[in-house]
């Protein structure tokens, strides 16, 4: 028993050590990271950097998002929630095709999360204090045996359109100190 032990122990730590570093693309940029950084980017003008970040506190929660942590001297904050994944139609389709107990192992539940940073941008030639917020909304998916299934970017342009919206009004708000 030891002996088998041992050889599995040897077989994992060979495995493992045949990783060479980082990949060689992992820092080279997607084709659609430009799109992407203008789909989840907006400027506003005027206030200070804790009347942004109250404006997007405000609308995380009246998104149903929890703040997980802020940190206003870096201008970052991150939120969550928790929703059901599940699929009635999906469930029973997969029992039909695959038979037996395969829909136990169908998507659970789910986090979304925000992450929010914050940055002042200096305008030329301008007095007005400008900020670019950059909000990306991600999700992981747990499987009925609690197991991570996907950890996904939501690249919803509707999703991004209604946050920044909403926020708009906020900052509006927040300058009046309405």
């Amino acid at each position: 028993m030891r002996i088998i032990s041992t050889a599995l122990l040897l077989s994992c730590l060979a495995i493992v050590g045949c990783q060479h570093g980082i990949p060689q693309d992992a820092l080279v940029l997607q084709p659609d990271s430009m799109e992407r950084r203008q789909l989840e980017s907006r400027r506003f003008a005027g206030g200070n950097e804790g009347d942004i970040l109250s404006a997007c506190s405000g609308v995380a929660q009246d998104m149903g998002f929890t703040i997980d942590e802020s940190e206003t001297k870096l201008g970052v904050m991150v939120c969550s929630k928790n929703r059901e994944a599940s699929d009635a139609g999906s469930r029973f389709m997969v029992a039909l095709l695959v038979g037996g107990n395969a829909a136990n192992s169908m998507d659970k539940s789910q986090k979304i999360r925000l992450c929010i940073v914050v940055k002042p941008v200096k305008a030329a030639g301008s007095e007005t204090a400008e900020w670019v917020v950059r909000a990306t909304f991600q999700r992981m998916v747990w499987n009925s045996y609690g197991q991570l299934n996907r950890l996904e970017g939501l690249k919803d342009p509707e999703l991004y359109t209604q946050f920044f919206e909403k926020l708009s009004k906020s900052v509006f708000l927040e300058a009046q100190k309405i």
